[in-house]
């Protein structure tokens, strides 16, 4: 069920023009509705929701148990490096973003989505080169706090004659 803008092999899923500008896109899937908080669940804890809901199949939880198993060996969890990145008072909205570069993740990450494609969870994949405010980085993915009207809004100034 879920809504990709772009491929992960295509022309946008690669966006050419990014790497010869060197600009780094950064990658999201996320609910395609917002949780009871308003925020937007990312990929990996909606397949943890149906994991701790107990609607997944026994071979479905045993593969959820070992792909998560496998993703906290391989990748850094942020939080353990900057405990305070999610944190709602100073990061409000923090999400994840992954580097599009970070082929090998973002291709473990396609085994979740089809897990949230079986049973029907909708999710949206997004793409930009400015996620926000950067709260962690590390080679494959960032946190990012997102912009605001108040704060990020470019907004023209009146002309004075």
């Amino acid at each position: 069920m879920g809504i990709a803008l772009g491929s992960l092999d295509g022309y946008w899923g690669r966006w050419p023009c990014a790497s010869l500008l060197r600009v780094t896109v950064y990658v999201r899937f996320q609910s395609v509705v917002p949780n009871r908080s308003g925020r937007f669940p990312g990929v990996f804890a909606l397949a943890n929701g149906l994991a701790r809901s107990g609607d997944l199949s026994p071979e479905d939880a045993a593969w959820h148990r070992a792909a998560n198993d496998r993703a906290n060996t391989m990748y850094t969890d942020p939080t353990t490096v900057e405990p305070d990145c999610y944190d709602r008072v100073l990061n409000p909205g923090a999400r994840s973003w992954f580097r599009s570069s970070s082929v090998e993740l973002l291709e473990m990450t396609k085994e979740y989505l089809d897990l949230l494609d079986r049973y029907d969870v909708g999710w949206v994949e997004l793409r930009t080169t400015s996620p926000g405010r950067i709260a962690y980085a590390d080679d494959v993915q960032c946190v990012a706090v997102p912009p605001t009207f108040d704060e990020d809004w470019h907004r023209p100034r009146p002309i004075r004659g």
